[in-house]
């Protein structure tokens, strides 16, 4: 297998069921609107789009983008500032990031309203931190330090400084003016995920009270639940990974997690989640939609142990999504696939970006 493989675009066969097509498997959750029901209004239309991204980031439930994207499509009204945002929040959720930059480069550019510009700035860094274009995210982030000066713009640019090279003083200064700021909630648990985030980066143990101090305030945050899960996994902490994980079954990434920690752990119930979790995949494959690459790389690689499979789609979601776990997982499947190149393109891009530490053992083979 030469290269970064791609992932074969032919629709799988028909899915095998035990059931008939009379069976209800599942009820949906209901959509804030009816299918042919649109807002009077772009805030109106604004607040439900913006209701719907929020059930999905707490549940982890993907339905709730596609109501999203549904009334998006249909509005033929203004576009307005916050319709843009908030479509490129649906755009980066669904994995559109060209076409999220595009929103977010316009609302930057034609916003009179302070707080849309800052909001907007802060998520185009967001997007070029996820795909790796550090450069242009530091740019935001310096921007974002002289219109809105605080602990999201100090956590933006530790993001950056981090991944770039410096991981051990922006999480000292980041610290420090965490520590020296009286900042309202939102703000400190932007400051504090950041923290957990580099911490885990240098290996510091600080990471786990970091993470959990945003899930004492913020339970939901799904981001978070799974950085600090996977933290756990990787240091064979499978009791704490399933006390975590329990009752988030339904969340890809979290269940991935705890599928491998169960049969790491020689778990009773192991295989049944184990066969859900094929079953999901199958299906999200079968529509078209499967959206979370890594998550089925890392249950081909784990639980599977296929490891050629696991390379397709981890090397196809890292041509777009370059966050530590992508990379680390990449590199995983590399290695265990026995295919060099994927790996040496890796080391070349890690080096470039001053990346070339511990997080990564595997590109220093």
């Amino acid at each position: 297998m030469a290269g970064f493989p791609n992932v074969a675009t032919a629709a799988p066969g028909p899915i095998e069921t035990d059931f008939s097509d009379t069976d209800i498997l599942v009820e949906l959750p209901e959509p804030a609107l009816t299918t042919s029901e649109l807002p009077d209004s772009p805030e109106q239309l604004a607040d439900t789009v913006q209701n719907q991204i929020s059930r999905a980031r707490s549940t982890g439930d993907p339905r709730f983008l596609g109501y999203a994207d549904g009334m998006l499509q249909r509005w033929s009204g203004e576009m307005t500032d916050r319709l843009l945002t908030l479509r490129a929040t649906l755009d980066q959720s669904l994995h559109r990031f060209d076409s999220a930059r595009k929103d977010l480069e316009t609302v930057i550019a034609r916003s009179s309203a302070t707080l849309q510009k800052n909001q907007a700035r802060l998520l185009l860094a967001n997007l070029e931190v996820v795909q790796g274009n550090y450069e242009d995210a530091r740019k935001h982030c310096a921007q974002l330090q002289q219109s809105y000066p605080g602990l999201i713009a100090d956590s933006c640019t530790a993001q950056v400084d981090a991944r770039t090279g410096s991981p051990e003083a922006a999480y000292q200064t980041l610290q420090r003016r965490t520590d020296a700021t009286d900042a309202d909630v939102t703000s400190r648990l932007w400051a504090e995920g950041t923290l957990g985030d580099i911490a885990a980066q240098i290996g510091s143990p600080a990471a786990e009270d970091h993470w959990q101090t945003v899930l004492s305030i913020a339970p939901d945050d799904l981001y978070t639940r799974t950085q600090l899960a996977d933290w756990y996994l990787g240091r064979n902490q499978n009791d704490k990974v399933l006390t975590l994980t329990d009752n988030y079954e339904q969340v890809d990434s979290l269940a991935v997690i705890r599928a491998i920690a169960m049969a790491e752990s020689g778990h009773p119930t192991a295989e049944t989640l184990a066969e859900s979790l094929r079953e999901r995949f199958a299906e999200a494959r079968w529509r078209g939609n499967l959206l979370h690459q890594r998550d089925m790389a890392r249950f081909q690689l784990d639980v599977e142990g296929n490891a050629d499979t696991a390379l397709t789609f981890a090397a196809d979601n890292w041509r777009s999504q370059r966050e530590p776990l992508d990379t680390r997982l990449l590199l995983r499947a590399a290695d265990a696939a026995g295919d060099n190149e994927p790996a040496r393109k890796v080391r070349t891009w890690l080096k470039e970006q001053g990346q070339t530490d511990a997080r990564y053992p595997e590109a220093e083979s």
